[in-house]
Formats: structure tokens, C-alpha cells, sequence
């Protein structure tokens, strides 16, 4: 009985020095960006409390480049591939759940192969793809790649449904009761309505999960934008961040600022969704 208490203290004297590590690099970030101009950002020892605190940085950085143009198209960018990935995702997860069909199992393990397969792999052959619909559009439509749109398209397409997404769904349609689908079945249902007023709405802590991995994913991009955007008014945050520091690759203070105002959304989104974080990740662990 006397080691429970001993291991209990050891259990969470590691977590907490994990999350120190984790949190380590995030306070210094603020802590830099809120550090005044005469300040020493590597004075050693550290110092995390600012001498002179002020949002000054943060004010900076709006004003120097357009940074707000910058999270607008983060928002547009992140906010479709949030919607169309829960939406394909579902629509593919429900028949490879609950429909019986002859090859099923095999395609849904061909669909999760593709998880081992790092996009470095196949993003020259997506970029090749790209330029040559553009090469195509431009014959039939001149105007049509001045459209930011469709460098947003080229943009989003890729992610508009992944194998995890899948797989993540297929599984919290498992733990669904089938005597509920039964239920709608005898009252005339058709699968659309399954799908959309049984599987959707049962889900909800799954798709909340899908949503947020799939926010940070999108918002945090930065291979994919660097070869797709070539206006600088299109660019997302993750680009932005980067001309940001080689326009002020010796201020270290901006940077860090700009770093700051491009997590704070995936921070808030997170926040937002994470009472539904825990049932979704865990959602149908123990079907198959």
C-alpha cells in the first residue's frame, strides 16, 4: 500500500516535467514577444518575465506586412478543408461500416495503405497534375487562373478527404446499435437518411475530433501553400510567418509576435472542441 502513494507522486512528477518541456518553447516565444525593444532576448540565464512588457510587437507586425489578409485566407483555407473532409469522409465511412458489399474489407485496408504514405512522395506528381489543369484551363478560359479561388481549390482538393478521417468515422459507425438503422429502415428510410439523421448526429464527438485535427493540419500547411500560391496576397499564415522572419530575419521580437497571433486560433479552436476531443479519439476502439 505505501508504494501507491510513491508511484502515484512519480507518475505525476514525469508528466509534469514533460508539460514543462512541451510548454518550455511556447514560453519563451511570448515571453519574447512581449519583451521591449532595449531588452536581451538570449541574455542568459533566461529571463521570463519581461522587464518591460509590451503588445507593442504584436501591433508591429499588423502594420508591417498584412497580416490579416494572412489569417482571412488561413480561415477560408482551413475552414473548407475542415467541411469538405467531414463530409466526404462520412459519406465513405458509412458504407465500408455498415453496407455489406463483395470487396469491402479489402478496399478499406487498401484506403488505410495510403496512411503510410508521406505526401512528400506524392506531391511532385500532385504538382505536375496541378500544372497541367491550370495549362488546360488557361486554354479554354484565359482569365480563369487569375481567380484566387482556384489557387484556393488546388490548395484544398488534396485534403478534402484522407484515410484517417475515414477510418476515424468508420469506427465511430460501428459503435453505432444497428437497431437504430433497423429503426429507420421500417419506417421507410432510405441509407441517405441513415446517414444523415442516425450516423451524423450519434457521431458528433468523432467528427468534432476529425475537425480539429484537420483544422490544425490545414492551418499549420506549409509544403503544399509554398508550391500552389504564387501571389503574396494569397498567402496563408504559415507563409506569411516565413516572409515575416526573412523581412525581419534580425528581429527577433516580430517573429516571435507573428508566431504568437498564428497559433492563437488553433489554441482557441482547440479549446472550443476538446469537451468532444476525448470521446472522439476513443470512439469505437474496441470494434472492428
Amino acid at each position: 500500500m505505501k508504494s501507491k502513494p510513491l508511484a502515484l507522486a512519480l507518475t505525476y512528477a514525469t508528466l509534469v516535467g514533460v508539460a514543462l518541456l512541451t510548454l518550455g518553447p511556447f514560453v519563451w516565444l511570448v515571453v519574447t514577444a512581449l519583451k521591449g525593444g532595449t531588452e536581451n532576448i538570449f541574455a542568459y540565464p533566461p529571463r521570463l518575465i519581461p522587464e518591460q512588457p509590451t503588445l507593442g510587437n504584436f501591433v508591429a507586425v499588423w502594420q508591417a506586412v498584412p497580416f490579416g489578409r494572412y489569417v482571412w485566407n488561413s480561415v477560408l483555407v482551413a475552414a473548407a478543408s475542415v467541411v469538405l473532409n467531414l463530409f466526404f469522409a462520412s459519406l465513405a465511412a458509412y458504407p465500408l461500416a455498415r453496407m455489406r458489399f463483395k470487396g469491402r474489407d479489402g478496399f478499406f485496408y487498401l484506403v488505410l495503405s495510403t496512411m503510410m504514405v508521406p505526401f512528400p512522395v506524392i506531391m511532385i506528381p500532385l504538382f505536375i497534375l496541378v500544372t497541367k489543369l491550370n495549362t488546360g484551363l488557361m486554354a479554354v478560359t484565359p482569365n480563369a487562373l487569375n481567380s484566387p479561388y482556384l489557387a484556393y481549390t488546388w490548395l484544398v482538393l488534396p485534403t478534402s478527404v484522407t484515410a484517417f478521417g475515414i477510418f476515424l468515422l468508420r469506427q465511430a459507425f460501428l459503435a453505432i446499435p444497428l437497431e437504430l438503422e433497423e429503426a429507420v429502415i421500417i419506417d421507410g428510410g432510405s441509407a441517405w437518411d441513415i446517414w444523415w439523421k442516425i450516423m451524423i448526429p450519434l457521431s458528433r464527438p468523432a467528427l468534432a475530433t476529425l475537425a480539429i485535427f484537420t483544422f490544425v493540419g490545414s492551418w499549420g500547411d506549409f509544403l503544399w501553400p509554398l508550391l500552389v500560391l504564387k501571389d503574396p496576397q494569397l498567402y496563408t499564415l504559415p507563409l506569411g510567418v516565413a516572409f515575416l522572419a526573412g523581412t525581419f530575419s534580425a528581429n527577433w521580437r516580430l517573429i516571435a509576435a507573428g508566431s504568437v497571433l498564428a497559433v492563437l486560433p488553433i489554441v482557441t479552436f482547440f479549446l472550443v472542441m476538446q469537451r468532444h476531443f476525448v470521446g472522439g479519439a476513443t470512439a469505437g476502439a474496441v470494434k472492428g
